[in-house]
């Protein structure tokens, strides 16, 4: 039960906070892929044209999101003259020999005005089909993102899934007496600071648009709920009621959040509006309410109660106020967080003396465990469904870790000499 209330917030003691606009974190992520998909598809890559022109090039950022998705092996290019630039260069034999299915080619040519504009083909050598061929006109410093582009649109055509390598994830490192909420490409590169504090920062979740994230500092001697624009760091106070504020979660709509508030004695579950007002209790139980999550559509919320006795997941339906319970394997499962595909939701179950991410279906009830750490938690699902990021423990400090929604595909995100927790997937790129 002490983790139990941990989770919720009430976190001991508190201290001083500073404020600082976005700048470059030192720590960045490195990846470790430690566990891949059973099958693979094999695609070759070849360098575009000119590419050698720039430090940083376009190919190899490519690759390493391909690589790192568990689904794809990388073939060698190596020996294949003159290097094919356009579609109609790729000799489908050849790259069959090598045992290509699909091949990329492109190129980068410098414009009058300092940009760059990148084109690239992707080829079935199977069909001998050109599936997808894009250009885009882009300064060097897009460069990375212009890669993560290229890669979405290969991912999409080749597994028919939506890419997720343009989107950003958020989370909490800590370093020394020190804590940072940093928002970083998915792949863990290009970290930026939005917050440093002296004291606990918390449960960061993202607006709808990506423009925004709410989270949990303890700057005022107890956790008050903010939400603080990415674009100007400007932030407001969302819940900072009398007792704890905790816990965000925003509606699709962005509208509203879910919030745990104590103001009325125990830890209940609140609606607020995005600007601060009209906070309304929806919950009414003798127990612990908290860690509130949106359905895709919005309809219902996905929360964690002790109110049959141990911490459960619960659904209640926004419109009835019906209130269902989820699970009943254990007695131990929180932080429940619904997968963006409508279908289930993951969570953290105990087993024993460790925490895992396990995910259930809603048709079928079936549950299955992701991970084997011994303190496996915060599961944060990515936007199309097929990956969970979440917090665990190596070598006696937070790392973060993700795992497929079928449990195959497994990495380790870790920073030197820093303590990881807390990740939040954001949105689509729109």
């Amino acid at each position: 039960m002490s983790r139990f209330i941990r989770i919720i917030g009430f976190l001991l003691p508190f201290a001083a906070f500073a404020l600082l606009a976005p700048a470059t974190a030192r720590a960045q992520l490195a990846i470790e892929i430690v566990g891949g998909a059973g099958t693979t598809l094999p695609i070759a890559i070849v360098p575009f044209e000119n590419e050698s022109t720039w430090p940083l090039g376009i190919t190899g950022i490519v690759g390493a999101d391909l690589t790192r998705s568990g689904l794809f092996r990388l073939v060698d290019y190596a020996g294949i003259l003159p290097r094919p630039v356009r579609a109609d260069d790729v000799k489908s034999g050849d790259w069959r020999a090598r045992g290509a299915d699909a091949v990329v080619v492109g190129s980068m040519r410098t414009l009058g005005d300092g940009r760059v504009e990148v084109k690239f083909s992707l080829v079935d050598t199977g069909r001998q089909a050109e599936l997808a061929s894009m250009t885009y006109t882009v300064a060097p410093a897009q460069f990375r993102a212009t890669a993560h582009r290229i890669a979405d649109v290969i991912y999409e055509k080749l597994t028919g899934d939506v890419g997720v390598f343009s989107t950003r994830i958020a989370y909490i490192a800590k370093q020394g007496t020190r804590f940072q909420l940093h928002v970083a490409e998915a792949d863990g590169y290009n970290p930026q600071t939005v917050v440093t504090s002296n004291e606990p920062l918390l449960s960061p979740a993202w607006a709808p648009d990506g423009t925004r994230i709410a989270y949990v500092s303890l700057e005022n001697k107890k956790p008050v709920v903010y939400i603080q624009s990415l674009a100007t760091g400007q932030r407001q106070v969302l819940a900072n009621f009398r007792g704890s504020n905790s816990a965000p979660a925003w509606s699709p709509d962005g509208r509203r959040l879910a919030v745990t508030l104590t103001k009325d004695g125990g830890s209940q579950i609140f609606l607020i509006n995005a600007d601060g007002t009209g906070a309304q209790r929806i919950l009414t139980s003798q127990g612990i309410d908290t860690e509130a999550n949106f359905a895709p559509d919005g309809k219902s919320l996905l929360f964690t109660s002790d109110r049959g006795g141990t911490p459960q997941i619960y659904r209640l339906n926004l419109a009835s106020n019906a209130v269902e319970r989820l699970t009943f394997d254990g007695s131990y499962n929180v932080s429940a967080r619904a997968t963006p595909d409508g279908k289930g939701f993951v969570f953290v179950r105990r087993d024993g003396g460790r925490f895992n991410v396990a995910i259930q279906d809603y048709a079928t009830r079936q549950v299955q465990v992701l991970t084997s750490g011994a303190l496996d938690e915060s599961p944060s699902v990515s936007p199309n469904s097929r990956l969970v990021l979440y917090a665990a423990e190596q070598g006696g400090r937070g790392i973060l870790a993700a795992v497929s929604s079928d449990g195959r595909v497994k990495q380790r995100l870790s920073a030197p000499a820093t303590d990881v927790r807390e990740p939040a997937w954001g949105p689509l790129q729109r």
